[in-house]
């Protein structure tokens, strides 16, 4: 690690978590894990009730943030001025663009002040009424997230649904962050709550066409959403009758309803395998009907348009995905009939059918491009984009005989833009294009995509954003993001809090690595299980590369990762502390192998087919101990390192990144910053409220400035 710039230092003393060591053997492998103890054993509980935490526990995380309070003292006032610039620059009064739906249209937005959004209707086709504050005219508030939200440390709405007669909402609420939620159900006409209450849901719900029949999913005990419901109003919803339950501890089951809303749609899936069933919405207590029985590492997904389901599937060597064609009377994967064929490079990303249109979303060339085929006739083109490097988002709407598709577009300089386009005429009108209130000009910036060579040969795309300004002579400090998990790809949009760094002279940066799928499925596949490392050897080229071509240099960089990005940054930070001069790693996985080698938490079979199973494979084991961060910590000098946890977060619990720097503590040998912080009353996504989670980002961006000596700006 470089010392030219002395590492900030902390009048308070830093917390020491005792060391009680717990001996596990698996394979005949033993090790030691000295801070096991900080998982609460009541765990459980926790989630659904921080307040029953153990209070040993709870005081060694009320230490660590105490200490992570007084280190990050001498930068208050830095994070006010962050906390109010990225405030400034969003649109406290937004709203989104209405979605007609029959007589109405349907939209959220927020007001000026408010932490939450506010759902809405008017009548289909009105105006603004001319204020600036978002409400239409005849505008009708359905749900007020501020209100609901009044009194309560978390909120957080989901799966807010009306129903196909416009008189009723469902809507369901997480009140800690634990994303277990309760659904409620609204009389729109009266404004009263029906007494048809649901607890232990996982979010989605889907209405039959009747308007009176609801179908939902509950989590079991291992927060595994495992069952499907179907709820008649006015029943009892202790005796809602059980639709689908999933045996295989390793699926999760979601609810979805297609497009032309024949078909509600049952799935269960884990990250490379699906199995779909659906249902005729206009019958809702006819059974599922299956589609083709799940194989491993073949994922489907289906619509339906006239008497064909179409599917998008890897199925028959399709890495990159195709879409097929099957009867609706015959769906079995022996029916399927290529409509669209495979074409490898090309990965298809999702599906969007209208009545005579079918539209896909699909990347080449690390690009996303929407493509718009006329049915039956087949005819397609292309929705043609200038910029070097975008992002690009169907935006699903509730009709289905329409020629007009929304889209949503945005770049590393351009803010988002919202379109109608005319599939027939070809042409697309502006709707929206995202304010920034403090101002924001495009061209005060530059965006740029260059290639990393990687450690095998591969080209690693890395996409930046800088002032123009900004010196390309290696001294600008350099925040460099990665996530590489999950065939989950990070989009070169528009980020308004990023511009809080890159307006002090920070060059930021996104590593499309493997074990996503910027550069197609294959790149994907290339970053998981046994070629997990791959992932982290392309984030450590991506910063060579990036010091190659002069943007920094070696020890001015600061990775930045979340969840199994927060993994990366602690593989990284272990293989090459050299190269950062900081690690901000937002609830980071960082204890993978001891989590992977306990089928009872609450995501841990689903994720073996992403890692590997430790319990039954002594190759996946060793592979896995050979990067878990907390596993692989060494007596050598770190980088200065930001850890964040969420309490009641059921993704990557608060003990993954408690132990990780309790070990970190315990065996580093430099003096530089280590840091948690754990939001004591919120999940996996921080605080729930939109300027609550400006703070975690003013942290965060703070602790950034000052580990690279600009935190005086």
């Amino acid at each position: 690690m470089p010392s030219d710039r002395a590492a900030p230092t902390v009048s308070a003393e830093a917390p020491v978590a005792p060391r009680k060591p717990k001996r596990i053997e698996l394979h005949g492998i033993v090790r030691e894990d000295p801070y096991a103890w900080l998982r609460d054993d009541n765990w459980r509980e926790v989630m659904r009730d921080p307040a029953v935490l153990d209070p040993e526990i709870r005081a060694y995380l009320e230490a660590e943030n105490a200490y992570t309070k007084a280190a990050m003292a001498p930068t208050e006032a830095l994070q006010k001025r962050l906390f109010e610039e990225m405030k400034g620059r969003i649109k406290e009064d937004d709203s989104s663009v209405p979605s007609p739906d029959g007589p109405y249209a349907y939209y959220q937005r927020f007001e000026v002040g408010g932490q939450h959004p506010v759902f809405c209707r008017c009548p289909a086709g009105a105006a603004p009424v001319g204020r600036q504050d978002g409400k239409r005219e005849g505008e009708e508030v359905l749900l007020d997230g501020n209100r609901e939200a009044e009194g309560e440390s978390y909120f957080r709405v989901a799966g807010c649904e009306h129903s196909p007669d416009h008189r009723l909402l469902a809507y369901a609420v997480d009140r800690n962050g634990s994303e277990r939620y309760r659904i409620t159900v609204k009389d729109l006409a009266s404004g009263e709550l029906l007494p048809d209450a649901i607890e232990e849901a996982q979010g989605s719900l889907v209405w039959a066409n009747d308007g009176r029949t609801l179908f939902y999913v509950t989590l079991d005990a291992e927060h595994r959403p495992s069952k499907v419901f179907r709820h008649r109003l006015g029943d009892d919803p202790s005796a809602d009758t059980l639709v689908y339950e999933e045996p295989d501890p390793g699926f999760f089951v979601g609810l979805d309803k297609t497009e032309s809303d024949r078909f509600i749609v049952l799935s269960a899936h884990d990250h490379t395998t699906s199995e779909v069933r659906v249902i005729d919405a206009a019958k809702p207590e006819s059974a599922p009907e299956l589609i083709a029985l799940r194989e491993r590492d073949i994922e489907y997904e289906v619509t339906d348009h006239g008497e064909r389901f179409l599917v998008l599937t890897n199925a028959g060597g399709a890495i990159d995905f195709k879409i097929a064609e099957a009867p609706l009377d015959a769906p079995g994967r022996e029916n399927w009939r290529d409509l669209v064929p495979h074409k490898e490079g090309r990965l298809i990303l999702s599906l969007l059918v209208f009545k005579d249109y079918m539209v896909r979303l699909e990347r080449e060339n690390s690009l996303p491009r929407i493509i718009v085929t006329a049915l039956p006739s087949g005819e397609e083109h292309a929705i043609a984009f200038d910029e070097e490097a975008y992002s690009l988002a169907l935006v699903p709407g509730y009709l289905y005989d329409t020629a007009t598709l929304r889209f949503a577009y945005s770049s590393l300089t351009t803010p988002q833009q919202v379109y109608d386009y005319d599939m027939a005429g070809r042409s697309r009108e502006l709707l929206k294009e995202q304010e920034v209130p403090s101002g924001h000009n495009p061209a005060d910036y530059e965006a740029r995509r260059v290639l990393a060579r990687g450690h095998d040969g591969e080209e690693v795309p890395v996409s930046l954003v800088y002032r123009r300004t900004t010196p390309l002579d290696g001294s600008a400090p350099l925040l460099l993001y990665g996530y590489g998990s999950y065939g989950m790809s990070t989009p070169a949009g528009f980020s308004t809090n990023r511009f809080s760094l890159i307006d002090r002279g920070f060059i930021y940066a996104i590593a499309h690595i493997r074990g996503g799928t910027d550069k197609g499925y294959g790149w994907y596949l290339h970053g998981k299980r046994e070629k997990k490392v791959n992932t982290f050897h392309d984030f450590i080229s991506a910063a060579e590369g990036l010091i190659d071509a002069g943007f920094t240099r070696a020890g001015q960089i600061v990775g930045h990762g979340g969840s199994a990005g927060g993994m990366l940054m602690g593989a990284v930070a272990n293989m090459r502390p050299d190269l950062f001069r900081g690690i901000v790693a937002e609830v980071p996985f960082v204890d993978v192998l001891t989590t992977m080698c306990d089928k009872d938490l609450p995501l841990t079979p689903p994720e073996w087919p992403e890692w590997g199973n430790p319990l039954e494979s002594l190759e996946a084991y060793k592979t896995i101990a050979a990067y878990s961060p907390y596993d692989n910590v060494e007596a050598k000098d770190y980088p200065a390192i930001l850890a964040t946890a969420g309490l009641t977060d059921p993704r990557v619990t608060y003990w993954e990144p408690a132990k990780w720097v309790a070990r970190l503590r315990a065996t580093k040998t430099d003096g530089n910053l280590l840091l948690l912080n754990t939001i004591m009353t919120g999940g996996h996504g921080g605080s729930s409220g939109r300027f609550d989670k400006l703070h975690e980002v003013a942290l965060s961006y703070a602790f950034a400035l000052l580990v690279c000596g600009k935190a005086e700006n």
